[in-house]
């Protein structure tokens, strides 16, 4: 059995529902080791690299484990690819495995499990890991799409923190419904509109269906012949998400160059506070894939390219 420090705070992804069930699974566990209410905070990628780390103790989740993360009573519970072996922190990791189901299986040993829970860790790892051969695939994508959809605090308050509220919940029809009908109307029209951003990077416009799927679609169909597939995403707040999908292991590299990260096949990026409208999104990500030095110095820092844009805005 694994021995687990009380934590100041669990840290977990935001993006994804992976990030939502290995949380709230984590901070069950803190409540029934320690009889404590540790506060659950979430972030995305690019928040997160900026967040300055002052606790002497913490359980990360779904977060990929970095050097500055290698603390002593720091816990990373992860599956994405690392290149750092920990010294201090104790890191359970396993690239084979969601977030969830790592988590999951520590819960297990404190007799946290339930015939519930076994389904949608089940659900979130065919989701997560994208494992489009299991005969639960569409279903879990239906469970994904909920986050995508409603948000990460939107349905954690709705569940008021109970993960097994999840399952067979009233709203997966809704996701069921979008999925028969706008899913084939979305994938018919964001087939004839992908825009290239780089020799190897093309731009999937989207109106309407889940982007995901039909991502998955245009590849799967060979319809088009860019390995990375990108899809933009502007939230309330104006911050702009993008959602990277390759094949073979090319969309990770597209998304370190975007300071982001995820899986080698599914990852994303949030772009800079400055880029407020999907034209800027495209001419700022087109300046980063297609690099071409200036009459000076070649442009080799995010800095310089937020100048070339601003040039050329006027």
């Amino acid at each position: 059995m694994v021995s687990l420090p009380k934590p100041e705070v669990i840290l977990t992804h935001e993006s994804d529902l992976d990030g939502l069930v290995s949380g709230l699974l984590l901070r069950r566990l803190a409540r029934t080791l320690f009889d404590a209410d540790v506060a659950l905070q979430a972030y995305h990628n690019h928040n997160w690299r900026q967040r300055s780390l002052p606790e002497k103790s913490a359980w990360v989740c779904d977060l990929t484990f970095e050097q500055r993360l290698d603390r002593p009573n720091w816990v990373i519970i992860d599956h994405h690819t690392t290149d750092f072996s920990p010294k201090y922190a104790q890191l359970i990791h396993d690239v084979n495995k969601s977030a969830g189901l790592l988590c999951y299986e520590l819960c297990q040993q404190h007799e946290l499990g339930t015939a519930k829970l076994d389904r949608l860790v089940h659900l979130n790892n065919v989701a997560d890991l994208f494992l489009e051969d299991d005969p639960d695939f569409i279903l879990a994508s239906d469970y994904a799409n909920l986050v995508k959809t409603y948000q990460f605090w939107n349905l954690a308050a709705l569940i008021e923190g109970n993960p097994e509220k999840l399952l067979d919940h009233p709203l997966l029809e809704v996701m069921e419904v979008k999925r028969r009908i706008e899913d084939p109307i979305g994938f018919t029209w964001s087939r004839s509109n992908i825009t290239e951003l780089g020799p190897a990077v093309g731009l999937v416009n989207t109106v309407i269906g889940n982007t995901n799927q039909i991502v998955h679609q245009l590849f799967e169909q060979r319809a088009t012949s860019y390995p990375v597939l990108i899809t933009l995403f502007r939230r309330g707040n104006g911050m702009i998400l993008v959602s990277l999908r390759s094949r073979n292991g090319e969309a990770l590299k597209v998304a370190e160059k975007l300071q982001g990260g995820g899986h080698a096949n599914a990852c994303g990026a949030i772009l800079p506070r400055s880029i407020q409208n999907i034209p800027d999104a495209i001419t700022y990500l087109r300046q980063i894939l297609n690099p071409s030095p200036s009459k000076g110095a070649p442009l080799n820092n995010l800095e310089s390219l937020f100048d070339a844009i601003e040039l050329a805005k006027k």
